[in-house]
């Protein structure tokens, strides 16, 4: 039996370490963000919606700005439905493309990565959730440190997700990344044989 899990958390709770972790044990992890970014490509009906909708958001090669066109939807809660409108049943799309292909490979287990399944609640088309948590604190060092964002900038996008609490609710696993890397390591470990047990004995 094949099961697709999603995988999740707040902006820099460490969701991309996890998935970098159960990349390393073998298991595939589609990176919902990629796949945006292949949807919107020129060429693809998401680009011409977006287009239509916020044709400033175009940079001179005709590509969508991600950071302009970002900027126009989280200030705008409206507006950030209507792209979750045009991209979202694109992604989820491609996303089950990859699943089957990795299914007729014949693997029992295979990962989402996405920053909005429990928001869109995309997640409840999944075989399970998993969500990476850490305190606000280290969210907001994590993001400065990365992104080069102020403390406030930080926090407006955070504010644009839902709580930990509300995603950990969703969940049926936690990860908590607040410790160090070893610490999450064991978790993911433990997680990833739980996950791969059942198919393995049913093979």
């Amino acid at each position: 039996m094949f099961k697709l899990v999603g995988l999740t958390g707040g902006i820099g709770t460490g969701k991309s370490t996890a998935a970098r972790m159960i990349r390393d044990l073998g298991v595939p992890v589609i990176d919902a963000d990629l796949v945006a970014r292949q949807v919107v490509q020129p060429g693809q009906p998401a680009h011409a919606e977006i287009v239509a909708a916020w044709p400033d958001v175009v940079d001179q090669s005709g590509a969508i700005d991600r950071r302009k066109l970002a900027e126009r939807v989280f200030a705008d809660p409206a507006s950030r439905a209507r792209l979750e409108a045009i991209t979202h049943p694109r992604i989820m799309e491609r996303v089950r493309e990859q699943a089957d292909g990795f299914r007729r490979q014949g693997l029992g287990l295979a990962f989402l990565e996405a920053a909005l399944l429990v928001e869109t609640g995309r997640y409840r088309q999944l075989d399970g959730l998993v969500v990476v948590i850490a305190s606000e604190e280290q969210q907001v060092s994590r993001v400065m440190a990365r992104a080069g964002c102020s403390h406030d900038q930080v926090l407006a996008r955070m504010r644009a997700q839902l709580t930990l609490e509300e995603k950990r609710r969703a969940a049926t696993d936690v990860i908590d990344n607040s410790g160090d890397e070893a610490t999450t390591q064991r978790q993911v470990d433990s997680l990833v044989r739980r996950l791969l047990g059942p198919p393995l004995e049913d093979s």
